[in-house]
C-alpha cells in the first residue's frame, strides 16, 4: 500500500459546545425498569378494551404503570386526537411511552407540541417525530429538546432544516452522543459544512461512537478541513464490517487490489456507500462490456454515483463511435464524457461532429429512452 499521509491539525479545539448543559455528553437515560408489583385490574382491563394490546403486552406495561380510573388516560387520548393522531399511532405512543398515559397533557405534552409549532412544524411534522419515536416526548423541554435543538441549528441556516434533522432521526433528543461527537468532530479540525452535511444527509450517524471511525480516516490521509473527511466518516459508520467487505469482493472480483480500493477511497468515500450490486454492473458494463481500463474507475470512483442506465451507458455509446470513427482519441481521459453536465456533453461531443455523423443525436436519445 502506498505510504500513508498524516494530517497534523494546525486549529486549536473549538470551545462552540461548552455552553451546553452536561446532560447533553452522557450516554441516552433509560427510564424503566420492571417491577413485581400486581398489576392492578382496572389498568390491565384499559390497556386490553381501549388501547387494544394483547393480554401478554397489557399484562406486561400493567406492572409499570398503576391508574384505577379513566381520567387521565382518557385526557391524554383526546389530546392525541386533538392533535391528529390515529387510535393506532396513540397506542404505538404508550407502547413505547406507557408513563404518558398518566401525565397531565397540558404540563407535559403541550408546550412540546408548541414549541416543535414556534419552529415550523406542520400539524404532520409533529405527527411523524412523534410517531417514530414516543421517546421524544419523555425528555424534558428546557432540560433536553430545546439545547439539542439549539445545538442542531448552529449548524443550519434555518429553523426549519434543524427541524429536519428531528424529523429524520428524532433518536437526537436525549443521545448524548451527538453533543460529544459534534464536539469531537470540532476538535479535529472539521469545518462547519462538514457536520452540516452529516446532519442533512445521514443524521444517525452522529449517534453512534465516532472516534474509531475519525482516527482511522485521519490514518488514512483525509484532510479533516476537506468535505471528504467527513464522506470517509460517513462511509465508514453507515456500512457495517460484513457488508463493507462483501462491496470489497465485488470490486476484487473484477481485478482491483487493495491498494486500488483505498485509492479510489480517498479519491471519493462514496465509492464505499454504493450498493454491491452497482458496483458490480458498472464493472460489468465497464470492463465486462466495452473493455475499458477499470484503472478510469479507480482515478474517477464518481463515476459509480451516476446512473448507469440514463448516463453512463447511453454516452459511453457515444464515446465508443467516437473512439470508432478515429474522432477523439483513447488517450484523453475517459472519465471526462460523463462527469459533464448533459449540456456540455452534447456540446462537445455529440453536436460538434453532427456534420460527420449527423446520426449521433438520434443514437444518443435513443439510448436514454428520450426519443
Amino acid at each position: 500500500m502506498n505510504t500513508i499521509l498524516r494530517h497534523r491539525l494546525r486549529l486549536s479545539p473549538t470551545p462552540i459546545l461548552y455552553c451546553f448543559p452536561k446532560f447533553l455528553f452522557s450516554q441516552p437515560f433509560h427510564f424503566f425498569s420492571t417491577t413485581t408489583s400486581e398489576p392492578c385490574a382496572f389498568t390491565l382491563s384499559y390497556l386490553s378494551n381501549t388501547c387494544g394490546f394483547s393480554h401478554d403486552v397489557a399484562l406486561k406495561l400493567s406492572k409499570r404503570l398503576r391508574f384505577e380510573t379513566a381520567e387521565k388516560p382518557d385526557s391524554v387520548f383526546s389530546f392525541f386526537r386533538t392533535h391528529g393522531f390515529s387510535t393506532s399511532q396513540i397506542c404505538r405512543i404508550f407502547y413505547q411511552a406507557p408513563e404518558l398515559l398518566v401525565c397531565d397533557p397540558t404540563k407535559r405534552l403541550l408546550p412540546k407540541f408548541q414549541f416543535f409549532a414556534s419552529k415550523g412544524a406542520s400539524p404532520s411534522d409533529t405527527i411523524l417525530i412523534v410517531s417514530k419515536t414516543a421517546r421524544v416526548l419523555r425528555y424534558g423541554l428546557n432540560s433536553h429538546i430545546i439545547p439539542i435543538f439549539e445545538l442542531i441549528r448552529t449548524f443550519l441556516p434555518s429553523d426549519l432544516k434543524a427541524l429536519a434533522v428531528f424529523i429524520a432521526c428524532p433518536n437526537f433528543i436525549g443521545d448524548g452522543r451527538v453533543a460529544s461527537n459534534v464536539q469531537m468532530l470540532l476538535d479535529t479540525g472539521v469545518t462547519h459544512t462538514g457536520i452540516r452535511y452529516l446532519l442533512c444527509s445521514r443524521p444517525s450517524v452522529l449517534c453512534s461512537d465516532l472516534r474509531p471511525a475519525i482516527e482511522e480516516v485521519k490514518l488514512l490521509g483525509f484532510d479533516p478541513l476537506k468535505l471528504s473527511f467527513t464522506l470517509a466518516i460517513l462511509a465508514k459508520r453507515a456500512v457495517s464490517k460484513p457488508l463493507w467487505d462483501a462491496k470489497v469482493d465485488v470490486l476484487k472480483k473484477w481485478g482491483w487490489s487493495e491498494d486500488d480500493i483505498c485509492v479510489a477511497f480517498r479519491n471519493q468515500p462514496n465509492i464505499m456507500l454504493r450498493s454491491k450490486e452497482k458496483l458490480n454492473a458498472v464493472m460489468g458494463f465497464w470492463v465486462g462490456k466495452l473493455g475499458w481500463d477499470h484503472s478510469v474507475l479507480i482515478s474517477s470512483p464518481t463515476l459509480f454515483s451516476y446512473s448507469l442506465e440514463k448516463r453512463v451507458a447511453p454516452r459511453a455509446l457515444v464515446v465508443q463511435y467516437l473512439l470508432s470513427k478515429g474522432l477523439v482519441k483513447k488517450s484523453a481521459s475517459l472519465a471526462t464524457p460523463f462527469v459533464l453536465s448533459d449540456e456540455r456533453f452534447l456540446q462537445k461531443y455529440v453536436k460538434r461532429f453532427e456534420e460527420k455523423t449527423p446520426r449521433l443525436l438520434e443514437l444518443y436519445q435513443a439510448a436514454q429512452g428520450t426519443c
